[in-house]
């Protein structure tokens, strides 16, 4: 009867010791870059002295996965041709709750703003400006002039936000430098809005 024991006990630590060595040495990756689920862009038209008039008005891209993860619903930006404009990016993870453009101010030496696409460069239709406070250049707020005689009225405006880039990267003062990816750092979000000028 002993011996019954003896080797069930033996049977029972080999198995345990099986499943213990069976157990996944690979690294967990991790991943942080920020969840983006809602990008608001906000304008508030400016007077030729730079002072704003008239309610804001806003835009949304948003995607309950992440902006990044899913397929975002984005609605298309409608700005009136000649007119200039204050703009803020307002970011948030509706799924932590967390408002993600406090954070990004908060790191702003960690994060920029760059702005592409047929809207920003080539035959551009906008111009923008950084206009942030603090001194460092992020683009959670700056100035959008609109051309007065556009060779279109349809572009796309693409916003992409850049994490621990060397901002004193030749070119990175530029908001529409396209060659963004050579300051290093990683990109948090990439997305293109649709641009309507009336």
């Amino acid at each position: 009867m002993m011996r019954f024991k003896n080797r069930t006990f033996l049977a029972c630590a080999l198995f345990g010791l099986a499943l213990a060595s069976c157990k996944s040495e690979d690294p967990v990756i991790e991943n942080d870059e920020e969840v983006i689920t809602d990008v608001t862009l906000r304008f508030t038209e400016l007077n030729s002295s730079g002072t704003s008039v008239g309610d804001p008005f806003e835009f949304k891209a948003s995607d309950p996965q992440g902006i990044e993860l899913g397929t975002p619903t984005i609605e298309s930006v409608t700005l009136s041709k000649g007119k200039s404009y204050k703009m803020e990016i307002i970011l948030f993870n509706s799924i932590a709750g967390e408002d993600i453009t406090a954070e990004v101010q908060e790191e702003a030496d960690e994060h920029q703003f760059f702005f592409l696409g047929t809207a920003f460069v080539g035959s551009p239709v906008l111009t923008y400006s950084y206009n942030d406070q603090g001194g460092e250049l992020i683009g959670l707020n700056g100035t959008v002039m609109v051309s007065q005689s556009p060779g279109f009225n349809n572009a796309n405006m693409r916003i992409i936000l850049r994490h621990d880039l060397d901002k004193n990267y030749p070119g990175a003062t530029n908001p529409n430098f396209e060659n963004f990816a050579q300051a290093g750092g990683e990109t948090d979000l990439d997305i293109t809005f649709p641009l309507v000028l009336e």
